[in-house]
């Protein structure tokens, strides 16, 4: 019986084997890896990978789906997580000594920044993320400073990761096709991110980008002073998006 893709869930599956192809290319799958993917669907990419892992980790939200995969798959195949991945504990998975998770997946547009922030928090245990996301979002969490798509998404994961757009995927290789081009991006957690405190970084970030049509200074006003500024190496008359990381972390640790 033919799976309805459900709106509240986000669902889009990925059923264009070129792209399927190309995305496992590009995750170079090894036999041992300890491989997890968020929200394996109707298990297109699933089944690639499962070419070259000997087990892997699912997490799904969509109870019919769960159930498919249940019959697909031997539990000495697949492990199956039935839930919310906003909410899964990564750490939770068991990982070969010396090794770290790898995570992939076809990630719901309507959770992305949430769910990404949520995977910050397990960056120390990841080897690697590839994810297809909506192009739009890939662009704004690879954008340098100066660009227009720089903002808050920028800054905080790029604090923790170095990221690569791969390529972009058109509408017509899913069912049913979004309404916006995707995008893959690989995400490889940084061994000594800057030093500083992610809640006041998130803090920062927040206010600096809360009015982006005003300079920092009117931004922040009342969190630091022009002299605060300057001290971070900081143009007061300068507008948020052609500030720094650097800057931003000196900006934390001033807090």
């Amino acid at each position: 019986m033919k799976h309805v893709a459900r709106k509240r869930f986000g669902q889009n599956f990925l059923h264009d084997q070129h792209v399927l192809g190309s995305i496992t290319d590009s995750i170079d799958p090894r036999p041992d890896d300890a491989m997890v993917e968020i929200g394996p669907g109707l298990g297109a990419m699933t089944e690639q990978l499962l070419r070259s892992l000997k087990h892997m980790h699912v997490v799904e939200l969509d109870r019919d789906l769960v159930a498919r995969l249940e019959k697909a798959y031997p539990p000495n195949k697949l492990t199956i997580h039935a839930g919310d991945a906003l909410k899964f504990d990564f750490s939770t998975i068991p990982v070969p000594q010396g090794q770290k998770l790898r995570i992939v997946g076809n990630l719901p547009y309507n959770i992305s920044s949430p769910l990404l922030f949520h995977l910050a928090t397990f960056a120390p245990l990841v080897q690697d993320q590839h994810f297809m996301l909506q192009k739009e979002v890939v662009e704004r969490m690879v954008a340098a400073p100066g660009s227009k798509t720089y903002g808050r998404l920028s800054v905080m994961l790029q604090w923790r990761y170095d990221m690569s757009l791969l390529f972009v995927v058109p509408p017509d290789a899913f069912d049913p096709p979004p309404k916006v081009d995707s995008a893959i991006v690989r995400m490889i957690p940084l061994a000594q991110p800057l030093a500083c405190d992610q809640a006041k970084l998130e803090a920062v970030v927040q206010k600096a980008f809360s009015q982006r049509r005003k300079v920092i200074r009117n931004c922040v006003a009342g969190m630091f002073t022009e002299a605060q500024l300057i001290e971070a190496g900081i143009n007061p008359g300068d507008r948020p998006e052609t500030v720094g990381l650097a800057q931003y972390v000196a900006l934390a640790n001033l807090l």
